[in-house]
C-alpha cells in the first residue's frame, strides 16, 4: 500500500475507534495525558513567567511545540508498524478528545436543575466552564450549559480531528496542546494579559478550521438549518472569539434560543451580544437538545475528515 494511502487508513481507523472508546469509556480515569501536560505546562511557566510577551511565547513554543514533536517521535516509532499506527491514533483521539465527559457533565447539571437543586448545579458548573456560578439563576446556568456544549463540540472533539486528519498524531497532540495552554494563560487576568497573549492567539489560529466546520455540521444537522445560517450570518461576527462566535450562533439558530448577552467570569462581567435574537430563552430541557445535536455533529466531523483525508490522497494519486 502505498504510503499516503497507508497513512489516511491510520487515521480513518484510528480515528473512528478513538471516537468509539470515548463514546464507550469517557475520558480516561487515570493518568490523562492532557492532565500531565498541563501540570508540565504549569511547570514550564512557573520558569518563564515575566510580565512580557516574548516570554510568553516561548512558553507557548516550548509547551505545544514539545507536544507536537512528542506526537511525531511517537508516530516515527511506529511508522510501518500498521496495527500499532492505527492503535497509537486511537489512542490519541481517545485521549485528546472529550465528547462524551462534556455530554456526561452537561446533563448532570441539567438533571440537578430538573430537580430543582440549584446548588448542585452550581457546584457541577465549573467543571464545564469558567462562569462564576453563584452569579446565576437556574435559566442563566443553563444558558452557560448549552453555550459551552456549542464551544466545546468545536474545542474537545471536532478541532482535534481536524488535525488530526491534517497532521496524524502530531496534529492531535498540538491541537490539545494549544487548546490546554489557552484554557490555562489565554484569559485576560492581569498575570496573563501579556503573558497569554501568544496562547491566546495560536489558539485562534488553530481552531478556525474546526469552528468552521462545527457550524456548518450544526447547520445541516439541527433542527432548523434556515434559522442557523440566518444566526451565523448576523450574528457570528458580533462575539468577542472569532471561534466561538460562529458555533454558538449556528448552535443558538439550529436549537431556536437565545445565547449570549451579561455573564461573569473571575468577578469580571461582561456583557456580549445576543446571539439569535429572535429566538426564546434556554430552557433546562435545552440541554439535552443541545448534547444530542454535539453527538451528531461529531459524527458527521469524523466522517467529514476521513472523507476529507480520502479525497486528498486520492487527488494526489492521480497527478503521479
Amino acid at each position: 500500500m502505498p504510503g499516503r494511502s497507508r497513512a489516511t487508513a491510520v487515521y480513518a481507523y484510528g480515528a473512528t475507534a478513538g471516537l468509539v472508546a470515548d463514546l464507550v469509556l469517557g475520558d480516561p480515569r487515570r493518568g490523562h495525558p492532557v492532565a500531565a501536560f498541563g501540570r508540565a505546562a504549569g511547570a514550564v511557566e512557573r520558569a518563564l513567567w515575566r510580565d512580557h510577551r516574548g516570554w510568553g511565547a516561548l512558553h507557548t513554543a516550548v509547551c505545544a511545540g514539545g507536544a507536537a514533536a512528542a506526537g511525531a517521535l511517537a508516530a516515527r516509532a511506529v511508522r510501518g508498524h500498521g496495527a500499532a499506527s492505527v492503535a497509537l491514533t486511537a489512542a490519541c483521539v481517545w485521549s485528546v478528545v472529550g465528547g462524551t465527559s462534556l455530554g456526561r457533565e452537561a446533563r448532570a447539571i441539567g438533571g440537578a436543575l430538573a430537580a430543582g437543586d440549584l446548588e448542585v448545579a452550581r457546584e457541577r458548573l465549573p467543571h464545564l466552564c469558567g462562569r462564576d456560578p453563584q452569579a446565576l439563576d437556574g435559566p442563566g446556568i443553563a444558558r452557560a450549559v448549552v453555550e459551552s456544549v456549542a464551544e466545546n463540540t468545536s474545542d474537545a472533539v471536532v478541532g482535534a480531528l481536524v488535525w488530526g486528519a491534517v497532521a496524524g498524531v502530531p496534529g492531535l497532540a498540538g491541537f490539545r496542546a494549544v487548546n490546554t495552554l489557552d484554557a490555562m494563560v489565554g484569559h485576560k487576568s492581569p498575570r496573563h494579559r501579556r503573558f497569554g497573549w501568544a496562547s491566546a492567539r495560536l489558539d485562534d489560529l488553530a481552531g478556525w478550521p474546526g469552528a468552521r466546520l462545527t457550524a456548518a455540521l450544526a447547520t445541516a444537522a439541527g433542527g432548523d438549518p434556515r434559522g442557523a445560517l440566518r444566526a451565523w450570518r448576523a450574528d457570528a461576527g458580533k462575539h468577542p472569539s472569532p471561534n466561538a462566535g460562529p458555533v454558538e450562533a449556528t448552535f443558538a439558530g439550529a436549537l431556536g434560543v437565545r445565547l449570549g448577552g451579561t455573564l461573569s467570569y473571575g468577578g469580571r462581567v461582561e456583557h456580549r451580544p445576543v446571539l439569535n435574537g429572535d429566538g426564546r430563552a434556554v430552557e433546562v430541557a435545552d440541554i439535552e437538545r443541545a448534547v444530542r445535536l454535539s453527538r451528531r455533529v461529531s459524527a458527521l466531523a469524523l466522517a467529514a475528515c476521513v472523507g476529507g483525508r480520502l479525497a486528498v490522497t486520492a487527488m494526489k494519486r492521480r497527478r503521479t
